[in-house]
Parts: C-alpha cells; sequence; structure tokens
C-alpha cells in the first residue's frame, strides 16, 4: 500500500480540484476573483523536493498531459509546464535547506510562477482577453491566497507521506 500512495494521493487531487474550483469565481461587492486550486502541482513539488526529482518531474508529465486533455484542450501546456516547475524546484532546493516552512514558501512561489506562464500563453495566442491588471488582482492574488492555505494546511501531511514512503524504501534496499 505505502509503495502506490504517492500515485494515489496524486490522483486524489487531481479529482479534487474541479470541486474547488467550483467555488470560483467569488464575488465580492461587484468584483470576481478567480481562485484556481493547483493541489496537484503542490503536491508535486513537495514529491520533488523530499523523495525525486525524476519522479516528479515523470508523475508532471502525466498529469500535465491529463490536465490538458481534461481541462483545457491544449495539449502540450500544462504536460511542458508541470515538469518544468518540477525541474525548477529540484534545482532551487539543492541550493537552500529543505525546511518546511521554505519548500511551502517555494511552493507558493512556483504556483505563482505557473499562473504567469500559462497567462502569458493564452495571451499569446489570444485565448485570453483579460488584461494583466486585472489578471493580477482578479486571479493570481485569489489563486495564491488560496492556495497558500492548501499549502499550510496539507504540506505537513504531504511532508509525513513522502517521508514515510522514502523511509520505506531505504529499509527495503538494506
Amino acid at each position: 500500500m505505502i509503495r502506490s500512495i504517492i500515485p494515489l494521493i496524486a490522483i486524489l487531487l487531481f479529482f479534487l480540484e474541479p470541486v474547488f474550483s467550483l467555488f470560483s469565481p467569488i464575488d465580492i461587492e461587484g468584483s470576481l476573483y478567480t481562485l484556481v486550486p493547483r493541489f496537484v502541482i503542490v503536491f508535486l513539488i513537495f514529491v520533488a523536493v523530499y523523495y525525486s526529482s525524476q519522479r516528479a518531474i515523470l508523475y508532471g508529465i502525466v498529469f500535465g498531459l491529463l490536465y490538458d486533455m481534461f481541462y483545457i484542450d491544449i495539449i502540450g501546456l500544462y504536460a511542458f509546464l508541470y515538469p518544468l516547475i518540477c525541474f525548477i524546484a529540484a534545482m532551487i532546493i539543492r541550493r537552500i535547506h529543505r525546511h518546511i516552512v521554505i519548500v511551502m514558501i517555494l511552493c507558493l512561489f512556483l504556483v505563482a510562477l505557473l499562473e504567469i506562464l500559462s497567462y502569458l500563453f493564452a495571451s499569446l495566442i489570444s485565448l485570453t482577453s483579460i488584461g494583466s491588471e486585472e489578471f493580477l488582482t482578479g486571479r493570481l492574488i485569489p489563486t495564491l491566497i488560496a492556495n497558500s492555505l492548501f499549502i499550510v494546511m496539507f504540506g505537513w501531511i504531504f511532508k509525513a507521506v513522502i517521508y514515510k514512503r522514502v523511509f520505506k524504501v531505504m529499509r527495503e534496499s538494506l
């Protein structure tokens, strides 16, 4: 069971993202705020940091393709961005400490990077018509707030589950 826990959590998070996106957009005093849950990429960042960057990149390709097929109909965007974000996380974490708070801040930074890159791509191919200021205030900041709550609530659990898997692998190799 512990062997398949990481892919099972990723699959569960993949199916939970659209459920939480049903709460979006939020209308506050006539302004719409879009909250985009990025549960899978947050989990993949934790996998890249605490387990294996190669596995995280592989899962990033798989879940990026699934995300492309099910949610945006442009094959390749998230299949490229998810592994790229996992690779960046692995490169950054080599140079800094793996403390949970640092990893949580890194997750938030990389979610912002993912949102900005996806917005730039959508703007480039004229898939979106919102301006950069509206993107910043109506989508990026609310998305970061919502995902920061998710990261704070589940980051500790992700780290514990991944460490349990790492220790299981270490015991099997001895």
